[in-house]
């Protein structure tokens, strides 16, 4: 029983959660202190054209520009272009200019030191459907839609009423929807993209026109399907912001939506604590005693498998092929959990046996048939290595709440006291070596300070000898190995410190380390001109399936209905078993066959069986006859074979199996067979030549089209 749940005790962070009893499927996480602009749709101004990169940078409210390339330019924006023109002649510089202004959707959102990626195509999303205006060549149907759904959902596209300047996109949500439910939320997409449009006449650029819903209804308009059952929420104000939403769009699953008022917090207690927990861990364990460490890089994501304790195998081969298929299974959660995306690269088990290898690439496929991000899986090669890359939905856990260690700067490790030591040494010598040097200040850590001052204090002395230098080491506890900071004085800043004591002289720490219990500062929200909830539209239909399932569960127990329906289908049986008797039949009487199958039998009686008997023996006597007249006109027209003829006619006299079989051959298809062809008049004539004997139900889909 899948279950959808808010938590929002604290008003910094707002959790949704998608549970399978206790099991955690998904994760989506919103902070105050970090908002995302993914899908805002903003009026940006051109700032910096580039030819070079064949893109433009465009400011549309941020401290970080966004990026631009010309490929995601609408065409309408274009001056001095005639549509005639390809695409891949046209110059960027010859077609944009500073100062323009343009709407534009944040496409990716910022991560560290890169922009946002912009288009000017812009989606808007719906409950069923996703508009793309000004896209006549975008559109479609989501891949993970196939079959007779398909074909269904694109006839209901194509009769709806649309601009042809614009594109649709049926989501996955839109299967077993009828035309009215579709064409209700078009007209809302419709009415919501001319409203940005108005909005963005009047102000001057840049600003925020409108903003992407927020988690509560992203997360009800994307993951609410019908296999989930309930929609628990521990706040009142979130409570009462779902209620809103799905009233306007869904009325229909208001029952779901239940508000959460226990003291056990929601998330303890269905017990997914423990598992959100591990999102945030590198090493995450497998039931068997495998485990999975996951490391980021800036490339790609690496993650390792490891049997540690999994040892119950029967041998090497068994107890990798295992460790591997729970490894997959973890990895296609974690993946959706915390929302990697890129390039993955899996270090699987080795294992030997191909078909093992060939299990594991099918286990992994269909594990990842859940995601609704885009994912591609390659093979495993030779060095057990499973390459695999995903589509970044969103911003994933770690850019959201983590960020790099101000010590390792990203790294993982740090030098020890040591090597940190060692290494200074060098640099104020390197230092010292420079023209008008007087003295060294260093900046040391508490352990670094230490170290030098008493194990290495004769390698100082000799050094302020050899250089003329004076070095003037500083412990500091404001900073941490293996970090330092060093200067380098001149005469005239050594004379302005004249005779301050070292332990006297200030010191600015130029990147102290951050303290782990900072506060961070919120972003100041933006105000978009366009909400989505102030858009006045009709309700929604209703749909013909939409019926509240409690009320038939509280009128009539388990077991009666189980008996109602067993019993409605024993009197479905007996009537159809009625009606058939009543009716007459059309069909011809078929004739049956004897063995031999040359005579019709009349009867089953003992009699017609005495005469098909003596009918099969005078055609045997006749058979004989004429295969001893065949005989004697071979003998007359090739005198030299007589002995071969001879011998022919011994071996069919003394071989009875080999005129059975003849005789055999000559018989009509069995009856199932004559059926099925009657039954199967307009089939492809080929599957029947194929396989004769088999009957519809065992014969494969794709034997017409071999």
């Amino acid at each position: 029983m899948k279950r959808m749940l808010f938590n929002a005790t604290h008003a910094e962070e707002l959790r949704v959660a998608i549970v399978d009893g206790q099991r955690l499927i998904d994760l989506d996480l919103e902070s105050a202190i970090r908002t995302e602009k993914k899908g805002n749709v903003y009026k940006g101004v051109v700032t910096k054209v580039e030819p070079s990169l064949e893109a433009c940078f465009v400011d549309y409210g941020s401290e970080k520009q966004g990026f631009l390339p010309l490929k995601e330019i609408y065409r309408g924006y274009f001056r001095q272009y005639e549509s005639k023109t390809p695409i891949a002649q046209v110059r960027i510089d010859s077609v944009i200019k500073e100062g323009q202004e343009m709407i534009v959707q944040v496409d990716k959102d910022e991560r560290s030191t890169k922009g946002a990626a912009l288009t000017t195509f812009v989606s808007l999303a719906g409950r069923f459907l996703v508009l793309m205006p000004n896209n006549p060549k975008g559109g479609g149907i989501s891949r993970r839609v196939t079959g007779d759904e398909r074909t269904g959902l694109r006839d209901i596209l194509s009769n709806l009423k649309i601009d042809p300047q614009h594109s649709l996109i049926a989501r996955t949500e839109g299967i077993g929807r009828n035309q009215s439910e579709l064409q209700w939320d078009l007209d809302f997409l419709l009415k919501l993209w001319e409203t940005i449009e108005q909005s963005s006449i009047g102000p001057k650029a840049p600003f925020l026109i409108y903003q992407e819903s927020n988690l509560i209804v992203r997360s009800i308009r994307d993951h609410l399907s019908e296999d989930i059952t309930e929609i628990i929420v521990d706040d009142e104000e979130v409570y009462e912001r779902a209620k809103r939403f799905i009233n306007q769009v869904m009325p229909q699953n208001l029952f779901k939506l239940k508000l959460y008022k226990d003291n056990i917090p929601l998330f303890s207690r269905y017990q997914i604590e423990s598992q959100i927990e591990a999102a945030f861990n590198r090493e995450v364990s497998l039931p068997a005693g495998g485990s999975i460490a996951i490391d980021h890089t800036e490339a790609l994501i690496s993650i390792d498998v490891n049997s540690a304790r999994a040892t119950k195998g029967g041998d090497i081969e068994e107890t990798a092929l295992q460790t591997n298929l729970e490894a997959v299974d973890e990895i296609a959660r974690q993946l959706k959990v915390r929302d990697m995306g890129g390039l993955i690269v899996i270090d699987l088990i080795d294992m030997t046996i191909n078909r093992n290898q060939r299990t594991v690439e099918a286990r992994l496929k269909q594990a990842l048939q859940t995601d609704r991000a885009r994912v591609q899986v390659g093979h495993i090669s030779r060095f057990g290595l499973l390459e695999m890359s995903r589509q970044r939905l969103r911003s994933s856990i770690s850019e959201a709440n983590y960020r790099t260690c101000p010590r390792c700067e990203g790294m993982g490790t740090i030098r020890n006291v040591v090597s940190s030591s060692l290494n200074l040494l060098r640099i104020i010598e390197d230092q010292a070596l420079k023209e008008n040097t007087e003295a060294i200040q260093v900046i040391l850590p508490l352990d670094m300070a230490t170290y030098l001052l008493n194990e290495k204090r004769y390698e100082l002395s000799q050094l302020e000898s050899k250089l003329v230098s004076r070095i003037i080491i500083i412990p500091s506890d404001e900073l941490s190995s293996p970090h330092f900071q060093i200067k380098r004085l001149r005469s005239d800043e050594l004379d302005e410190l004249g005779g301050v004591a070292s332990y006297k002289q200030k010191i600015k720490i130029e990147n102290p380390e951050p303290s782990a219990f900072s506060k961070p500062i919120a972003n100041k929200p933006e105000i978009a001109l366009v909400k989505l909830g102030e858009i006045a539209h009709r309700a929604p239909p209703t749909p013909k399936s939409a019926m509240h399932p409690a009320t038939n569960v509280e009128k009539t127990g388990f077991l009666r209905r189980i008996g109602a329906a067993v019993f409605r289908r024993n009197d479905s049986t007996k009537a159809s078993a009625s009606e058939e008797i009543k009716k007459p039949s059309d069909r011809p009487r078929r004739k049956t066959y004897n063995r031999s199958g040359t005579q019709p039998a009349k009867g089953r009686g003992r009699g017609s069986h005495q005469q098909n008997r003596s009918q099969n023996q005078s055609q045997k006597k006749n058979q004989g006859e004429d295969i001893g007249q065949k005989n004697q006109s071979r003998q007359q027209l090739n005198p030299g074979r007589d002995n071969k003829s001879a011998d022919s006619g011994r071996s069919q006299q003394n071989k009875p199996n080999q005129r059975r079989h003849s005789a055999a051959s000559n018989k009509p298809r069995s009856q199932g067979y004559s059926q099925d062809k009657r039954n199967n008049q307009n089939t492809n004539p080929q599957r029947s030549r194929l396989i004769p004997t088999a009957p519809d139900e065992n014969i494969p889909d794709d034997i017409g089209n071999r």
